[in-house]
């Protein structure tokens, strides 16, 4: 499964079924691990976002995402997210992805996730700008240890551009 497809999805809660909000962003952390998901809020000028941790999660499909109850959802300081995907200062989503011998292979379009394997991120999908992507498609890095998010680039091992294959749904779960 894509992050960018869990976006917008619908947070209802399990024990009443009431919907508690919409996901505007997931959040991980350095070592390529969902750690919760950031729900929509209505201030603008607030330091605060709406999360709900990862472990709150009973259950999540391609319409709604079910947590345990509407006190899984807590206030927490923007400073303290690690990385986000998609919004914010530590966005993952448009970071350069360059291997440690300064090749730049492109830079990061989404992230896979193997629902099987729980919050473990397998792959990032790659892009290199929006001819290459009409004329060759986008590819996916599979993850590995050697890699890291820096502040400005995701790090990953050389030759990795090498390890590049054609992105199609076989992360799925």
């Amino acid at each position: 499964m894509k992050l960018q497809d869990m976006i917008g999805l619908a947070v209802r809660d399990v024990e009443e079924g009431n919907e508690v909000g919409k996901i505007v962003d997931i959040l991980l952390d350095s070592n390529w691990k969902i750690t919760g998901i950031e729900l929509e809020s209505k201030s603008f000028f607030n330091n605060h976002v709406k999360v709900v941790a990862w472990e709150e999660i009973v259950a999540y499909g391609e319409d709604a995402v079910m947590i345990r109850s509407e006190s899984s959802v807590e206030k927490t300081e923007s400073e303290q997210i690690a990385h986000t995907f998609i919004l914010g200062k530590n966005k993952i989503k448009d970071l350069q992805v360059l291997t440690a011998t300064g090749t730049i292979i492109g830079r990061v379009s989404d992230v896979y996730f193997d629902q099987k394997m729980g919050n473990t991120i397998v792959a990032l999908e790659i892009s290199d700008g929006l001819v290459t992507d009409l004329i060759e498609g986008r590819k996916w890095l599979p993850c590995s240890d050697e890699m890291s998010i820096g502040e400005n680039a995701v790090m990953v091992p050389a030759m990795s551009e090498e390890r590049l294959q054609k992105a199609i749904n076989i992360v799925n779960g």
